[in-house]
């Protein structure tokens, strides 16, 4: 057995020490055996749209291939529906109001250590390509593999990276930008409007039947990206000791999606690869959130998660992760992991956004509630004031559809609370909040939320309205002026 102190003797040395896990033998072999790791992250892309979580719609096949190969988690979330509070959680393995980027375009509070940090220590080169979406730059100290976003077919600079020292294990994230808007990659005639199959969270209208297009032919392009990582990953010889990630990010920028605490938002696709120690053709749907990806890896590669030092303390002192390993999830070894994964979602701050709407939210297996903290406000960003968008043409055919009126509305304004059976209302369109049949599951459910808000630190619209001072730009500014 490897006590603390020899275990991080040994990770200053470059070494990785062994944990004495107690678990079974596999996982014991598996623990320490140093893959090279793989992670390609797709932007706003809602976690229903591809074929291994069920839209046989949208093409793709690199998708539907991993997942052959691979395990699907069917329950992994993000904690924000917004792009750079989900990346930046990702990397910490921290929440967003304990990390300080809980608005969109924010950084992370000083001191804050992310995967690099963690896996420089372990022997590893870390590197990244595309997109980055976080801050400051010390926080996130990547290596750059090349310049933007590789295509499909051009990846020289993330092929030099992976080929660069066959010795020394390496891990690559690739930052996809699609889908995210603008939709402008892709081929949308692929997609026949009038063909589609619209989601019951969406009015069927031409707008959302052509705003699909574009948006799957984004999805096909994102998943080309994919198909030319993993011939790389196959290219290189070393498919078998690579460990290969894709996940989906938050919800698309369509209504009820981004944005938001519902599952079209917080829920995200989460296929993992890795050849003799995930059983391929694979599905778990234990809890898992992004917060838990860190201390997955790095328990993967043979260290001890539980004597990481974050760079941030949380109010009872403690500077470990929030998250926690679910390697004995990839192993087929429970389908348990989390009881509850949470929700919140900043609107101060972002472009065209409410000035103060803040949305949090918990969820069981079964249940999802929310608060919607300033209620009385109207609920606002980039979609609703688009004057051509989706949710105009919603609001067009609300003049003579009661469903499609109300839809709309519900976007805007909603009630304080909101709950939702999802076993029986999967796309939550029926609030029973105000059910007395349901008052006891609401309760629990909120005194999970309180506490676990208590325990960030996040004081609901106090913590909304400092939104701004956590904004990039802002931290960037003040830093020049006090050099």
């Amino acid at each position: 057995m490897v006590n603390r102190r020899d275990f991080l003797g040994k990770i200053g040395a470059g070494v990785v020490g062994l944990t004495a896990l107690g678990w079974m033998k596999d996982v014991q072999a598996a623990a320490g055996s140093r893959p090279n790791i793989v992670i390609v992250i797709g932007d706003d892309m809602t976690w229903r749209d591809c074929e291994p979580y069920g839209n046989a719609e949208v093409k793709t096949p690199h998708m539907a291939r991993l997942a052959r190969e691979g395990m699907c988690l069917d329950a992994m979330f993000t904690a924000t529906a917004m792009c750079a509070p989900t990346r930046q959680q990702f990397y910490t393995g921290l929440y967003p109001v304990r990390n300080g980027a809980f608005p969109n375009h924010s950084w992370v509070y000083d001191g804050v250590k992310s995967l690099p940090h963690h896996f420089r220590r372990l022997g590893y080169r870390v590197g990244i390509a595309g997109k980055t979406h976080f801050g400051p730059r010390e926080a996130f100290p990547f290596e750059t593999v090349g310049k933007g976003e590789p295509s499909p077919t051009e990846m020289t600079a993330p092929a030099e990276f992976i080929n660069r020292d066959r010795n020394e294990p390496y891990l690559l994230v690739l930052g996809s930008r699609q889908p995210h808007v603008a939709w402008d990659k892709g081929d949308p005639e692929a997609y026949d409007p009038g063909k589609l199959t619209i989601p019951p969270y969406l009015v069927d209208c031409p707008e959302t039947r052509e705003a699909l297009t574009q948006y799957y032919a984004e999805i096909t392009y994102l998943d080309a990206q994919l198909g030319a990582v993993l011939k790389l990953v196959d290219d290189s010889g070393r498919r078998d000791e690579t460990l290969v990630i894709f996940t989906s990010e938050q919800g698309a920028q369509l209504p009820f999606a981004k944005w938001t605490c519902y599952d079209q938002g917080l829920r995200t696709a989460f296929i993992v690869r890795w050849p003799g120690k995930v059983k391929p053709g694979t599905r778990t749907d234990a809890m898992t959130q992004y917060v838990d990806v860190v201390p997955t890896l790095i328990e993967v590669v043979g260290g001890d998660p539980s004597i990481v030092d974050t760079g941030r303390p949380d109010l009872q002192g403690r500077r470990g992760f929030d998250g926690r390993s679910f390697l004995r999830v990839l192993f087929g070894l429970t389908d348990t992991h989390r009881k509850y994964v949470f929700g919140v979602h900043t609107t101060r701050g972002i472009g065209k956004g409410s000035e103060c709407y803040p949305i949090r939210s918990v969820r069981s297996r079964r249940y999802k509630y929310i608060q919607n903290l300033n209620h009385e406000a109207e609920f606002a960003n980039v979609e609703t004031a688009k004057v051509d968008g989706v949710l105009q043409a919603w609001a067009e055919k609300g003049k003579s559809d009661s469903q499609a009126r109300s839809r709309e509305r519900f976007y805007h304004q909603r009630p304080f609370e909101e709950l939702y059976d999802l076993d029986s209302d999967p796309y939550e369109l029926n609030n029973l909040a105000e059910d007395p049949a349901y008052a006891m599951q609401k309760e629990t459910l909120k005194r999970q939320l309180l506490f676990w808000m208590d325990r960030q630190g996040d004081e609901g619209i106090a913590t909304e309205m400092q939104a701004k001072e956590r904004k990039g730009k802002y931290l960037a500014k003040h830093r020049k002026e006090n050099q």
